[in-house]
């Protein structure tokens, strides 16, 4: 008679780096620092970042989330997120006298400065993003008569381009790198003489983030990314943990969201979370596996990340303005 086998021992790998990125940070802590300087309310133009907890949170302390300039009464303070805006809206909020503070993380900024570059060294631009998607409205209005969206493969047999010598590509930093590059590669076919960004445009938060979970996902029998449906980044982090080997994979807002048939004979779930994510949802994950007779997680580091970026600059100076409206 064979004795019984054991059944093998439970794992919580959780990845790092995960969540907060530097730009994320950065235009939390600013709407954050904007209601301790001048008080609420303090406008903030679509979600500062794509997370409703966070969101909630601040609308908690006296932001107010509005999708476009003009809800804003004149003369008040509006934050702009960090996604970025064309510069349409920021002459909108000049003619309705509104103080700005552009949270826009630096590595957009970058994107916008490089399409206006090379739009005025006449190029065409081909910019890989989803459509609709705020940084690429963003990005797509610094130039418009000189970009045109690739929003998947699709839409690569579509492009028509004046020159192609003359033809650069740009990307929406938050993609994934696979989706991206291969991108790249089916516009390369068309037009060999692409050329490519002057460095690399796919933030090194989204790649970090992609890379632990390729890592892990092969030991993987479930995957929970913490994120919400309208974070690109964390969103691309389902399809890349199922890509790399992870049986199941899916997307939570926080622990409440787990279904409790996805534990059902598992044995290692990883965990990560999007750059737009706080880390106490992801303890939440891990103390709600933990009550289901999971283990402490291990954590499994693939890099360090040490970037930060300073806040914007009408938060770095003494308030010397005030109010329109009150």
């Amino acid at each position: 008679m064979t004795a019984p086998t054991s059944s093998p021992a439970k794992r919580v790998l959780l990845a790092s780096p995960r969540g907060y990125c530097a730009g994320v940070d950065r235009a939390v802590v600013t709407v954050e620092k904007a209601l301790e300087q001048y008080g609420p309310p303090v406008y903030v133009r679509k979600q500062i970042v794509h997370n409703k907890h966070v969101v909630a949170t601040l609308e908690s302390r006296g932001a107010i989330f509005v999708e476009e300039t003009d809800e804003v009464p004149e003369g008040e303070i509006v934050v702009f997120s960090a996604h970025g805006v064309s510069p349409a809206v920021h002459e909108q909020a000049a003619r309705r006298q509104l103080q700005v503070i552009d949270a826009t993380c630096p590595l957009v900024t970058k994107v916008h400065k490089e399409a206006r570059r090379f739009a005025a060294e006449d190029y065409d631009i081909l910019l890989i993003g989803h459509r609709g998607h705020e940084e690429v409205e963003g990005t797509h209005g610094e130039a418009p008569e000189a970009i045109q969206l690739i929003n998947d493969a699709s839409d690569v047999d579509a492009v028509t381009v004046r020159d192609p010598e003359k033809v650069i590509w740009l990307s929406q930093t938050t993609l994934s790198v696979d989706e991206t590059l291969g991108t790249v590669d089916l516009l390369r076919k068309r037009f060999p003489l692409m050329t490519s960004p002057p460095s690399d445009d796919i933030c090194y938060a989204t790649q970090n983030r992609q890379e632990v979970v390729k890592q892990i996902a092969a030991d993987c029998d479930l995957v929970i990314v913490v994120g919400s449906t309208n974070s690109s980044n964390s969103v691309r982090l389902v399809e890349v943990a199922l890509g790399a080997g992870a049986d199941t994979a899916y997307l939570v807002d926080d622990a409440g969201e787990i279904d409790e048939a996805w534990l059902d004979g598992v044995h290692t779930v990883g965990v990560t979370s999007g750059a737009s994510v706080p880390d106490d949802l992801v303890e939440g994950v891990l103390a709600h596996l933990q009550e289901r007779g999971f283990p402490p997680a291990e954590e499994f580091t693939a890099a360090t990340e040490t970037l930060t970026f300073s806040l914007p600059k009408e938060l770095r100076r003494p308030a010397a303005s005030t109010r329109g409206g009150s």
